[in-house]
């Protein structure tokens, strides 16, 4: 019921994202949507770079026709080098463990990982995505069971009673170094009150 209440909302912002990854992802790419949701995105992706795409989540709440797969949230049931993008649309922060999922992603990846983050920079998107973790846990639940007993580097973690490993620009930077992988693109995402990034990485 959100997902289609907000449909049009998502479905813009959606273009948006297709327009920033444009220099980036050949057309007829095959991409895996790590994290689906909705399928909001992984539509809009498959036809703006008429894209051999495949949705994954650790449960169906598509409301897009796209080809799907469920997964069990730690490993992807794939060989390496199984595609040639992999997008992660504001996924990370609802990992149990966000870097075994970006080690997962690096292995399937031949290519670039597309990541959208919300950051913890300024007070009000520190609260943002304090907020961010009630309201998705009251609204779809959270079968992860996410918290911050994880890897992250201090600098990275939002102090806060929260199940959800958000992170700075920095943290998150730090992470992808100490995965060998390197932002060859980034882009901050205006989006007031809270700060978000995309971060684009070569495997």
């Amino acid at each position: 019921m959100y997902y289609r209440l907000f449909k049009s909302f998502y479905g813009m912002a959606a273009k948006r994202m297709c327009q920033d990854c444009q220099n980036f992802i050949e057309k007829g790419s095959k991409i895996l949507d790590l994290g689906c949701g909705s399928g909001i995105a992984g539509k809009t992706f498959q036809e703006f770079f008429q894209a051999d795409l495949l949705g994954v989540d650790i449960k169906d709440r598509r409301i897009n026709d796209i080809p799907f797969k469920l997964i069990d949230g730690k490993t992807l049931p794939f060989p390496e080098n199984s595609f040639d993008v992999v997008l992660i649309n504001y996924v990370l922060h609802h990992s149990r463990d966000p870097i075994a999922l970006l080690n997962e992603a690096k292995r399937v990846t031949r290519d670039k990982i597309i990541i959208y983050e919300d950051l913890t920079q300024g007070c009000l998107s520190k609260l943002f995505c304090w907020l961010h973790g009630i309201s998705f846990d009251k609204l779809f639940g959270n079968p992860t069971k996410t918290s911050f007993n994880t890897e992250l580097p201090k600098e990275a973690k939002v102090k806060m009673r929260t199940k959800f490993s958000f992170a700075s620009e920095k943290g998150w930077e730090k992470i992808f170094k100490g995965l060998e992988l390197n932002v060859i693109f980034k882009k901050r995402i205006n989006n007031f009150p809270v700060k978000k990034e995309l971060f684009i990485c070569r495997a």
